[in-house]
């Protein structure tokens, strides 16, 4: 019976549902052949079909299970009607199987904010950098990331016509995180992600202090952390004020839980209560090891050019 559950850990298990379901929504409307992109901001802040109908299967699922809840979705959408296809309802009960961490085990629904990035990556998902793109549904208490959900539609599309497509992946702080192999770089190696489309001089210069042995440059927070968890980077660095909470607030979480660490460039932890400014101005500095180096190269000119 759901009533034997914690709100946290249904809420886990449902966004796990619901996250799959937006994976298959954005491979629809690329087989589909119709991105429909609009340009938001800038020729690099864009938005497609894929984001509006994802963001609008998650936030109206959620909201459906979890009518006290606060959601804050990237996309600024109007509100309207949701057709009935977009909804998921279900929930992953392999996470209903795990316990929740007592220091969550009495939390109210009302007392949760979700953070959500529908798709995580847009501009190298209109590119057709498939493996970049992520969903994510990250939840904060306290202004704390608390858990989260990442999908990545494309894991696994470059291995073959009859490859199974998409993976899940979650965590919840002080129980783990799960769905993926963890690995390190190799010790001494030093391989730093960072942005691909939003790059500038504070970026590069902050990149340039890492002393890296190689620079992978890649779309969407999600990926990025991903890497960290999977051995393909030790550091993810960008001094640069473009990203928003609903990027770092659930690949945070999976980081964290792991024994990562996720900061702006000062070293400041970052908050997720519903008042905050939705931008993280002073960059982000994440690493699964060795946080202390990387913290320790930031240059003070980056610092003084990012104010918190």
């Amino acid at each position: 019976m759901a009533s034997s559950h914690t709100v946290l850990m249904r809420l886990v298990a449902s966004a796990y549902s619901i996250a799959q379901k937006a994976g298959v929504i954005v491979r629809r409307v690329i087989a589909e052949g119709d991105l429909g992109i609009v340009e938001k901001t800038s020729a690099t802040d864009l938005q497609t079909k894929a984001d509006r109908l994802a963001q609008m299967s998650i936030c109206s699922s959620l909201a459906r299970k979890f009518p006290k809840l606060t959601i804050i979705g990237e996309e600024d959408l109007p509100a309207e009607d949701v057709d009935q296809e977009l909804i998921e309802d279900g929930q992953w009960d392999e996470i209903l199987k795990q316990p929740c961490p007592s220091q969550y085990s009495a939390i109210k629904e009302e007392d949760l904010v979700v953070w959500v990035d529908p798709l995580d990556g847009t501009k190298e998902y209109t590119e057709g950098l498939l493996d970049n793109v992520t969903v994510l549904i990250g939840i904060a208490y306290e202004g704390k990331a608390i858990a989260g959900v990442i999908n990545q539609p494309y894991y696994n599309y470059q291995a073959g016509p009859d490859a199974v497509l998409g993976r899940t992946i979650w965590g919840v702080l002080g129980l783990g995180a799960f769905g993926f192999q963890l690995k390190e770089v190799p010790v001494g190696k030093h391989i730093v992600t960072t942005t691909r489309s939003h790059s500038n001089k504070l970026v590069t210069d902050c990149v340039t202090a890492m002393n890296p042995d190689d620079v992978l440059r890649v779309g969407g927070a999600g990926n990025k952390i991903i890497q960290l968890i999977e051995g393909k980077a030790s550091a993810y660095v960008f001094a640069s004020p473009g990203c928003k909470k609903w990027d770092t607030c659930a690949p945070e979480v999976i980081l964290h839980a792991v024994g990562g660490k996720l900061t702006d460039i000062h070293g400041n932890d970052l908050h997720y209560n519903k008042e905050v400014k939705h931008m993280n101005s002073a960059g982000v500095l994440a690493t699964l090891r060795n946080y202390d180096y990387y913290a320790s190269r930031v240059p003070e000119s980056v610092k003084k050019a990012l104010v918190p």
